[in-house]
C-alpha cells in the first residue's frame, strides 16, 4: 500500500532500512547513498539525452531512491520531511516573489537560518 503522507513514507523508509551498529555508520551510509543515487539520476539523464538511450525509467527509479535516502537522513536527525519541504517553499517564494528571474537567482543575500528554521534576508 502506498504511503499516504510524507510522515507515513518516513515510517515505511525506517522499516525498510538496514540496522547499523552505530549512528555514525548509519548517517554516513545515508549521506553517501543519496550522493550515489543523485549521480545515477544524472547518468540516466545524460544517456537519455546525449546518447539517445532512453533511460527515463532509470531516472524515475533513482529519484525514488534519492527520496528514500532523504527520508532516512530526516529520520536520523528526527526531522519531518513535510516541514523541510514547507521551509524550502517559503525560501523560494522569498527568493522568487514574481517567479524565476536571472537576477533573483543570484540569491540577493537570501539564505536559510537553519538554527531558526526560517528564511531571513541579509
Amino acid at each position: 500500500m502506498p504511503a499516504k503522507s510524507l510522515r507515513d513514507y518516513q515510517k515505511i523508509s525506517r522499516k525498510t532500512a538496514k540496522k547499523f551498529r552505530n549512528k555514525k555508520e548509519a548517517i554516513m551510509t545515508w549521506g553517501l547513498g543519496i550522493a550515489g543515487e543523485a549521480g545515477d539520476v544524472a547518468s540516466c539523464v545524460k544517456k537519455t539525452f546525449a546518447h539517445d538511450n532512453d533511460q527515463k525509467s532509470g531516472i524515475r527509479e533513482n529519484i525514488g531512491d534519492v527520496l528514500w535516502y532523504s527520508s532516512m537522513i530526516c529520520n536520523f536527525f528526527n526531522w519531518n520531511l513535510s516541514d523541510i519541504l514547507a521551509e524550502n517553499q517559503e525560501k523560494l517564494k522569498k527568493r522568487f516573489p514574481n517567479g524565476f528571474t536571472t537576477q533573483d537567482a543570484g540569491r540577493n543575500n537570501t539564505m536559510v537560518d537553519w538554527n531558526e528554521g526560517r528564511v531571513r534576508l541579509g
